[in-house]
């Protein structure tokens, strides 16, 4: 807090902007997503964000849109089909050390999840927390939430829970073994 000559005070507070924040996993996803298609593992694909254009601008014979809206909130981020099962994930990042912040998943984002599931599709987040990823079943998520008045997912739940990834230089990062996991009726309560 600044205090001004005439007694007027000023607060400063950054501004924090997180929209790109998961770019670089989305990234690293999709490089396994390509290697899955063309080794015909799974077909999963990177959902485009539905917008409505308002402003484009021609520059170089080239169309760049100048102006745009969300046309409705985005669901998850990546869908496909593996093993007969229908298959939805986001991808989460975070900076916190500690845990994972519950508000980094939006409402509609944990409804679209129930959906799903209810419909016998699975859904689960990949989290980057501390370096590592993780696959975090949407059942893990949806237990601590309805057992906890928390507000971050401890990182020592995560690793509990989750299923660690590991980046392979041929596959990127390797989801597909923590869905192995999962649905291969090894997921339980009691994960050593």
């Amino acid at each position: 807090m600044l205090e001004y000559p005439n007694k007027i005070r000023k607060n400063y507070h950054k501004q924090v902007n997180y929209s790109n924040r998961g770019m670089d996993l989305e990234a690293i996803i999709e490089e396994a997503n390509v290697y899955y298609r063309d080794q015909d593992i799974a077909y999963i694909y990177k959902k485009p964000t539905p917008i409505g254009v308002v402003k484009v601008v021609y520059q170089n014979k080239e169309r760049r849109i100048k102006d745009a809206f969300y046309k409705t909130p985005s669901t998850l981020d990546f869908n496909g089909i593996y093993k007969g099962k229908y298959i939805e994930f986001d991808a989460k990042v975070t900076t916190n050390k500690t845990a994972f912040p519950l508000g980094n998943i939006h409402e509609h984002q944990l409804r679209h999840m129930k959906n799903i599931e209810r419909h016998g599709g699975l859904t689960f987040l990949i989290v980057k927390i501390n370096e590592e990823f993780y696959l975090l079943p949407s059942n893990v998520i949806f237990d601590f939430i309805n057992q906890n008045t928390r507000k971050s997912i401890p990182y020592q739940y995560i690793k509990q829970y989750g299923y660690l990834l590991k980046y392979n230089y041929n596959k990127g990062l390797d989801y597909i073994s923590g869905i192995n996991y999962w649905i291969g009726g090894l997921y339980s309560e009691e994960k050593n």
